[in-house]
């Protein structure tokens, strides 16, 4: 599958172009352009308005004017240093130009007393004498027609300046193709886009500084372009993975019902529906490939267990990975009761495991014995074989990229992936990331947990925190208390959770304080965890090791300090930790006053609701998508024109013309269908491109 002919001129070097040298291609690599057609995509971020005006009385200072001036006297400086000043006059007023750091000569030909010029540039008042200092252009009348009324100002890096850039797209928007339309006819009219040449030669020629919003038409044309390309190649994975040959593992009900039997309550509508779903799936001879999100204790445990349960059912083995140990720890302790209701042998599996121990586990594993095993990331290990692997379930996606889900489904010649997210994503970034999944979403709480109670508390009270504290374990209640990460340092992160161990426990006494952080020997960590979930210490200080996942019923107290520090995703994860028992659950935001207002904003959104989804969408609003999920980590693509925060919506439309297409035209095969593919190969989705000779 070759790059199609129409498109070589935009993949040659960048050397080909005019007035690029090896030294500018090299400066232009620190923008990510690397051929002709990167700089295609490399669209001016605003426009300086050049219009002609007849005098500066025209305008009001500071603000850039063009116009034409009859140069008079120059005035060298008089020490060294010292600014060199030109007397121009336009058609209505005398101005002087500033210069600093220039050689004379080189100014009186460019300036020659008596003639006519025309000068750009930022007009200010000084000393209450308007001045242009060091003009952007100074042109001779004749020439005036190629400054344009609009200029574009592209993004800079290291080396490259605004001519060198404008110059090279300029050459590179020479070898623009005519190529046929991709976008479905009826969408590109009722939005009133141009065709895909017209809009990126538009978007590079703005006629206004309106037109390099990301509102404008031939701008919102080109990101949906972007948007398409990469739903496109989701949908084409998903399309691949799904005919990916799976096995049909159809459950009995039987394992299924003893663990249901065990629990005190009936599982929640959405839980039922949400393993319907799942059932459906793995029922089927195709690969399942979906994401279960839902809430903060929602209850994905249970639908996990269950979907695990189908495995072994249908004869084969399941497994769940988790991000960290104290994750896959907590995974095994609330697996158990279900798994010995069940009858199902459950084992956890960890870099920690060594020699002997680890070596009869793997063969309890080969052979079969092992029906469902919990582990961290030891499970991709070489020499970890499964019996029968049906189904891989993989929590806590944020910390698992596309790239490892891939290989999980490696591991099962063709295991069902089924991947929980801890808190809701919002549907945009679900979309961008996960638009290669199925989604089923736990949107109830199950019975018996009670709201949480959140208040806002200055840092300047912390005795008056401490002693209610002390009141609260006295009446044999349990709490967590969250130190921050300050400035993302080790050292000081570990220092400020040391040193409110060191005070709570003066205040509190011995043994009824525990102490946790990131710096710890797992096995101590893993010993302190034990201690408070067996009730023996009261009070757990802790960094954010246990935002996820931990789930102590007795524990309905959580005090976060320097609340306005941390993200409200991870605030919101933090409190789900309270309020899985039936005791009335309090949550304490401390701050340092005073709060900035984005700091405000956070805290008053955690403090009116608990729905996750409602503070997912916030927080993406708040602090942007590659933040959201830390981009590197994320998979999430980078895309140069679109804007994940604000075009969500046209996501959307995306997604489903995307989905629209490949269902009508799996093969891309259609006069449409061979514009597509020319998308992907500009785009660089030549991925999807293989996943189309795959299939």
């Amino acid at each position: 599958m070759s790059r199609p002919e129409i498109l070589f001129p935009l993949f040659a070097d960048l050397e080909t172009l005019d007035g690029v040298g090896p030294k500018t291609a090299k400066a232009f690599a620190g923008l990510g352009v690397t051929r002709p057609k990167d700089l295609l995509f490399l669209l001016p971020h605003s426009a300086v308005d050049r219009s002609r005006r007849r005098s500066i009385r025209e305008v009001m200072p500071p603000v850039t004017a063009t116009v034409e001036v009859e140069i008079g006297a120059h005035y060298p400086p008089r020490r060294k240093g010292g600014p060199y000043r030109i007397a121009v006059r336009d058609a209505e007023a005398e101005f002087t130009l500033v210069f600093f750091h220039a050689r004379g000569d080189y100014l009186t030909r460019l300036l020659p007393q008596g003639e006519r010029r025309l000068v750009s540039g930022r007009i200010e008042f000084f000393d209450g004498m308007a001045q242009m200092v060091h003009p952007d252009h100074v042109l001779r009348p004749e020439e005036a027609a190629d400054l344009p009324a609009c200029e574009p100002v592209y993004p800079l890096a290291a080396g490259l300046t605004q001519k060198l850039v404008a110059k090279a797209a300029a050459a590179a928007l020479e070898r623009l193709p005519e190529l046929a339309e991709w976008i479905d006819p009826a969408l590109k009219a009722r939005e009133g886009w141009p065709d895909w040449a017209t809009a990126v030669r538009a978007s590079h020629a703005p006629a206004a500084p309106a037109d390099v919003t990301p509102t404008a038409a031939a701008r919102r044309r080109l990101a949906y372009d972007e948007l398409f390309a990469h739903q496109l190649t989701l949908t084409l994975a998903r399309a691949t993975r799904r005919r990916g040959k799976g096995q049909a593992s159809v459950g009995t009900g039987a394992l299924q019902r003893r663990a249901l039997d065990s629990l005190p309550f009936a599982p929640t509508g959405a839980q039922t529906r949400a393993l319907s779903e799942v059932a459906a799936d793995m029922a089927t001879p195709l690969r399942m490939n979906r994401l279960l999100q839902g809430d903060v204790g929602a209850g994905k445990t249970l639908v996990a267990f269950l979907a695990l349960a189908i495995a072994v059912e249908a004869g084969g083995q399941g497994v769940m990975m988790a991000p960290t140990e104290i994750l896959a720890r907590q995974h095994v302790a609330s697996l158990a009761p279900l798994a010995e209701a069940a009858g199902i042998r459950l084992e956890l599996l960890t870099g920690r495991d060594k020699g002997a121990e680890r070596a009869s586990k793997l063969a309890a594993l080969a052979s079969g014995e092992i029906g469902v095993l919990v582990g961290t990331h030891a499970v991709f290990q070489k020499d970890v074989l499964f019996h029968d692997l049906r189904l891989a379930i993989v929590d806590e996606q944020h910390r698992f990229g596309v790239a490892q889900r891939m290989e999980l489904g490696a591991k099962g010649a063709a295991a069902d992936v089924l991947v929980m997210t801890a808190t809701p994503i919002p549907r945009s970034l679900a979309l961008a990331s996960y638009g290669d999944m199925d989604v089923s979403v736990l949107d109830e709480k199950p019975p018996g947990r009670s709201p949480v109670k959140t208040a806002l508390v200055s840092c300047e009270r912390m005795d008056e925190v401490v002693a209610s504290l002390a009141h609260a374990v006295a009446e044999g209640r349990q709490a967590y208390w969250v130190c921050p990460l300050v400035e993302d340092s080790e050292a000081v992160d570990y220092a400020s959770a040391e040193a409110r161990f060191q005070h709570l426990r003066a205040a509190l006494g011995e043994g009824v304080v525990g102490l946790v952080h990131g710096q710890m020997a797992p096995a101590d960590k893993d010993a302190a965890m034990a201690r408070f979930v067996a009730g023996e210490t009261r009070v757990l200080v802790a960094t954010t090791v246990i935002e996820v996942g931990v789930n102590v019923p007795n524990a309905s107290i959580m005090v976060i300090e320097r609340a306005e520090i941390f993200g409200l995703a991870q605030l919101h994860q933090l409190r789900g930790r309270v309020g899985r028992g039936a005791a009335q659950s309090t949550c304490l935001l401390m701050y340092q006053p005073p709060l900035a207002e984005s700091g405000q904003r956070r805290l008053t959104i955690l403090r009116e609701t608990e729905d996750g989804f409602r503070i997912a969408e916030e927080d993406l609003a708040i602090r942007g998508a590659g933040d959201l999920i830390g981009t590197a980590q994320s998979g999430l693509p980078r895309f140069r024109i679109a804007d994940l925060e604000r075009q969500a919506a046209l996501m959307e439309l995306a997604q489903s013309d995307a989905r629209k297409l490949l269902n009508d035209d799996p093969a891309l095969a259609s006069p449409r269908g061979q514009a597509a593919r020319l998308l992907l190969w500009l785009l660089d989705q030549d991925r999807a491109i293989r996943l189309l000779s795959v299939g």
